[in-house]
């Protein structure tokens, strides 16, 4: 991604030594089930944004980067620890996780992968009783936290 080259989407870790940029939007975004995604992202499935190379960059520090398997490399916050990406050792592509994005409701997951260690009751996840932060927490005890997380936008 060239300096010049407009944002589309930015995101980052969750203390803001690491951000990025997209210049384009990503070519895909997927859910993956495997058992090394979950170990990874210590979910029961990760979300990931397939992004070309050329129209990506690392905006504020670098990541480290942990050899996960023969093939692939997975980046992480040195400091806070935020997984950050999966890609192919000297692929053209680097997916970016969701999550990590400012704003993750962009990018929608159109396919999954590794299904056959997909978890039975996440298919089930939508029809569980839910409530919001506000719900939860109450409004005292809520007004009282203070989040140490860099905010959505530089």
């Amino acid at each position: 991604m060239t300096a010049a080259a407009k944002s589309v989407l930015t995101g980052g870790c969750q203390c803001g030594a690491i951000r990025f940029a997209l210049s384009a939007a990503p070519l895909k975004v997927s859910i993956c089930h495997c058992r090394m995604c979950q170990k990874a992202s210590g979910a029961p499935f990760a979300s990931f944004a397939d992004i070309d190379r050329n129209d990506f960059a690392w905006t504020r520090g670098q990541p480290a980067a942990f050899r996960s398997s023969s093939i692939a490399e997975r980046d992480f916050c040195p400091r806070c620890g935020t997984p950050l990406s999966f890609r192919r050792i000297d692929g053209p592509r680097i997916e970016i996780m969701t999550g990590a994005f400012d704003r993750p409701d962009r990018v929608i997951p159109i396919q999954q992968f590794g299904t056959e260690s997909r978890l039975g009751w996440v298919v089930a996840i939508a029809n569980l009783p839910s409530q919001t932060t506000l719900q939860n927490y109450g409004s005292d005890k809520l007004g009282g936290v203070v989040s140490h997380q860099h905010p959505d936008h530089d």
